[in-house]
């Protein structure tokens, strides 16, 4: 051996690089740490190169590179940032699928699920994003082949299809699990092809001359859309004007007096023309997609329909 510095045994390079003796010895014999020398009685000898060949092989093994991959960076077929960016890449993934799994847990553990359905979000989790497409695209395209009226709700449903990204939130991923679940429901299928989203004006009010309807559904949106954003809660005594003020315009351009008869055939008209099953599928494509939800995009008639029905219980004195 040529150099200052001794020879190191095997016992030395185990005791400087943490490696087990048994380790070395296996890296030995499978030639990716050649002994430098040999003492006269056959016992392997390794110089500063060795060892630090040997640290290499220690943090590559430590970074989940393949002993096949290993000897190719030691024998100069691949340069360690190769391996690297390589590594980098499928150690995303992992990470990605280790975030994945972390959130369907806590989402089974939050909805109680029972062995059934945790099997069902474990196959909905792990679809790749080509069969979570599929899976809308066979739902609109049930809807397309149904009845005519369906049509406007298959225009709808093409404006803002899901589009769950690959590191989904907590979130994300429960409505994701939850809007699968609804697209793969025949009876869900049918209520949205009956009440697309939003729904024609006409639908809202019918039986109301269309000139009435332009005239009052513009407004009724517009008040709650601005009683929502103030925080307003339809069952306070804050939304008491902003349901005076609808039923007010209602009572004038209708030509009713304002009275418990017109209230309540206003809350039975935007009950009969709001679906809170389809108003959840939306809500939930909002979410998936990470959209901010607008106040003035939202349905009005859930909110009318308890501020309606607050009115009514509010004697006349309180009003």
């Amino acid at each position: 051996m040529n150099g200052a510095t001794p020879p190191h045994s095997i016992g030395e390079l185990s005791a400087r690089t943490g490696v087990s003796v048994r380790t070395i010895r296996f890296y030995s014999d499978t030639g990716l740490l050649p002994p430098t020398d040999r003492t006269p009685a056959g016992y392997r000898r390794y110089d500063d190169a060795a060892l630090g060949r040997l640290h290499l092989i220690g943090v590559l093994r430590e970074l989940g590179v393949d002993l096949t991959t290993v000897r190719r960076v030691l024998d100069g077929g691949l340069s360690v940032a190769e391996v690297a960016a390589a590594h980098a890449d499928a150690t995303a993934l992992q990470i990605r699928a280790l975030r994945l799994r972390h959130s369907m847990l806590r989402l089974v553990a939050r909805r109680g699920s029972s062995p059934e359905e945790t099997v069902l979000m474990h196959r909905l989790t792990r679809l790749t994003s080509d069969e979570r497409r599929r899976v809308v695209a066979d739902f609109i395209a049930a809807l397309e082949a149904g009845p005519p009226q369906a049509r406007d709700a298959v225009a709808a449903l093409r404006t803002a299809l899901p589009e769950l990204p690959d590191e989904p939130s907590d979130a994300q991923l429960a409505a994701w699990v939850e809007l699968a679940e609804l697209v793969a429901d025949d009876e869900f299928r049918g209520r949205m092809a009956r009440a697309p989203l939003p729904p024609a004006d006409e639908d809202v009010l019918p039986g109301v001359a269309p000139e009435a309807v332009a005239d009052l559904i513009p407004f009724v949106r517009q008040a709650v859309a601005e009683a929502r954003a103030a925080g307003i809660d339809p069952e306070g005594d804050e939304a008491t004007p902003v349901v005076d003020a609808v039923v007010a315009r209602f009572a004038a351009v209708l030509g009713r007096p304002d009275g418990p008869e017109l209230r309540e055939w206003m809350a039975e008209r935007f009950e009969a023309g709001h679906d809170p099953l389809v108003e959840r599928y939306w809500r939930l494509v909002w979410t998936v997609n990470d959209w901010q939800v607008v106040p003035g995009h939202l349905p009005f008639q859930p909110w009318m329909v308890q501020a309606l029905g607050r009115s009514g219980r509010v004697s006349p004195s309180r009003r």
